[in-house]
């Protein structure tokens, strides 16, 4: 569920907000990923626009979206943790081959 907001204050300066609401079976509650810009004095919404999607790509909110869109099976999850497991040691002892050489 994502959420794009577009606040406006007192002083008339737009405020961009991006609200993310992920829910993870294995741990109790919520993970809310909240991401604030404020519109600078003299700033293009455009600019601001750059600034806010710099700051969701920081916070790895696309990459979070895009691992939950599909759903994997624990049997898939564990092996696809193996395999990662199995490269990084594999991409270890190549490096530490090439050091002895």
């Amino acid at each position: 569920m994502k959420k794009k907001l577009l606040h406006y204050n007192i002083n008339k300066t737009p405020k961009i907000s991006f609200f993310v609401n992920f829910s993870n079976k294995k741990k109790v509650g919520e993970i809310y990923i909240m991401v604030n810009i404020k519109v600078r004095e003299g700033e293009t919404i455009e600019e601001a626009i750059r600034r806010f999607k710099r700051e969701c790509e920081k916070n790895g909110i696309m990459q979070e979206i895009k691992r939950r869109e599909f759903y994997k099976p624990p049997s898939i999850v564990k092996k696809e943790k193996l395999s990662e497991i199995k490269r990084k040691i594999r991409r270890k002892m190549l490096k530490e081959n090439r050091w002895y050489k």
